[in-house]
């Protein structure tokens, strides 16, 4: 239920072997690579080598955000080949063409030992000035059929070379006025209905292999008394909606633990519990605030206790790793 970041960019790193330990002792389930921890090609598959096979009972998702346009952590520097983003793909290419280009992705990706990429963004654009989707072209389109079209050929592109993929971010980031990674965003009277679609059309198609949930608050998922909880920390988003409404019962993954929205709003503790009585099987953590492989166990601590307090935590925990093993033994 864990995945987190790390900061070292080489296998020869006294860190590398720790957090290589870390997998092999089952205490991460997950590591997700940022824009630093690639220095080279060879420096990362190296790396990944490790990784996949520190723990031979259950692999580790090795994720990444591998996008398109200005979201990519493989990059020319390094001699990986760019590809457009996600609004100029849709724009010009037809979903064949794309599924072309996304398989040919997923081919290197996967040669370089990753298994796990955090997209296709099926966030419309609902509000032209956003500035963290439409801003950078990434989205697909305004329209859900077409987001829908083009996100099939991400995925099975993908799926093609054995890759995971993460439909993102739930309930839509789309219609915002502002950033989540910067703090609270309050999407209750921008958001609209058909936000939801290109999820429903995915799940219902069986695309959806992951859901990465949102920090976005919308007042029509607070219960009473609850206060102003993100869709990520909200059991009617993700139990309610996406689980019973939409009949997902795949992952769900959080977006990063470590992001404004909630780092500004819930103590360290709180946030853990209430991801998971929400609904999240992966918890996420970019380990970008105060970096330090100690975190899977400090996390771990948070919910073993809160297991031990209330049966019912437990039992969402049984629920969440009986899912993760059902999506990792594809990876076999």
């Amino acid at each position: 239920m864990i995945m987190i970041g790390f900061a070292h960019d080489s296998a020869s790193a006294k860190q590398h072997r720790q957090l290589v330990k870390l997998i092999s002792d089952g205490r991460v389930g997950g590591v997700m690579y940022l824009k630093y921890n690639v220095k080279s090609q060879n420096d990362v598959a190296r790396m990944n080598k490790d990784f996949s096979t520190a723990n031979s009972a259950l692999a580790p998702l090795i994720a990444i955000d591998q996008e398109g346009g200005v979201v990519e952590r493989l990059t020319s520097a390094v001699g990986f080949k760019e590809i457009p983003r996600a609004r100029d793909v849709a724009l010009n290419m037809d979903k064949d063409s794309a599924k072309a280009l996304y398989t040919d992705l997923a081919k290197r990706m996967r040669k370089l030992g990753f298994n796990t990429n955090f997209g296709p963004v099926v966030d419309l654009i609902i509000n032209k000035n956003n500035p963290i989707i439409a801003k950078y072209g990434r989205s697909f389109s305004s329209r859900a059929d077409i987001t829908a079209k083009f996100a099939t050929s991400f995925i099975d592109g993908h799926h093609q070379h054995g890759m995971i993929t993460a439909l993102k971010h739930f309930p839509g980031h789309g219609s915002s006025a502002a950033d989540s990674h910067l703090g609270f965003v309050d999407i209750s009277q921008s958001w609209v209905e058909a936000e939801y679609e290109p999820f429903e059309t995915l799940i219902k198609a069986g695309k959806a292999d992951m859901v990465m949930a949102g920090h976005l608050f919308h007042k029509g998922y607070v219960r009473d008394g609850e206060g102003q909880v993100p869709a990520s920390l909200s059991p009617v988003a993700l139990t309610t909606v996406l689980r019973q409404g939409m009949g997902f019962n795949g992952v769900i993954i959080s977006d990063d633990m470590e992001m404004g929205a909630i780092t500004k709003h819930f103590g360290f503790e709180d946030a853990i519990v209430r991801a998971v009585n929400a609904g999240n099987d992966i918890l996420l953590f970019s380990n970008t605030v105060k970096p330090s492989l100690g975190l899977p166990d400090r996390i771990l601590a948070v919910l073993e206790a809160e297991a031990q307090r209330d049966p019912a935590f437990a039992a969402k925990i049984k629920a969440s790793y009986k899912r993760i093993v059902a999506l990792k033994n594809r990876l076999q």
